[in-house]
């Protein structure tokens, strides 16, 4: 079980359950095509992230494999939202989770990705005991994959066409780092 000490803070960041007063913040980059880019939907409508939020706040603790938290990546200075972190516990036979992120692309290139990433496997690794934690990627998503292997995740996969997105077969990166890496890093 995972239960955060809420909130959650890096240098810059506040990392924290979301809100309802969210909506407007995180729609503003849900909806943004280059953030669903590589993703199987298209960008969300208002409605849709309206649905989305309401999901989200309700995972703010881990109690069961299958589940997933959902984090919102808040600017301490300006306390604005900015992005959208999830850690989905996968397997409790097997100790691993997946990673996901989304920053608005107006913070991309500052840091923030790897600095609330950087704290999401903390949690996974440090409070939930997870031995494995893998984030996947379109394999054109370099700043996807950059990320992972700035934060010292190490490519198990490039798996070819194995996805049908918006259409078109993508190739996909599987990356993950080991309990063992996390604790020698």
């Amino acid at each position: 079980m995972l239960q955060p000490a809420y909130p959650l803070k890096t240098a810059r960041l506040i990392l924290r359950p979301f809100a309802q007063s969210d909506l407007n913040a995180l729609h503003s980059f849900q909806a943004h095509p280059d953030v669903t880019r590589y993703f199987f939907g298209e960008p969300r409508t208002r409605a849709a992230t309206a649905a989305a939020l309401r999901d989200k706040i309700a995972r703010s603790t881990l109690t069961e494999p299958g589940e997933y938290l959902a984090l919102a990546v808040e600017l301490i200075d300006t306390g604005e939202l900015i992005g959208d972190l999830t850690l989905r516990w996968v397997s409790n036979e097997h100790a691993s989770g997946e990673i996901g992120v989304a920053i608005h692309p107006r913070h991309h290139g500052k840091g923030y990705a790897a600095e609330a990433v950087g704290e999401l496997l903390r949690l996974g690794f440090d409070e939930l005991g997870l031995h494995r934690i893998y984030g996947r990627c379109d394999s054109r998503q370099v700043a996807s994959a950059s990320l992972m292997e700035a934060l010292g995740m190490q490519r198990e996969a490039h798996l070819r066409e194995n996805e049908l997105v918006k259409g078109e077969w993508t190739d996909e990166l599987v990356y993950a780092m080991l309990s063992s890496e996390w604790n020698r890093r």
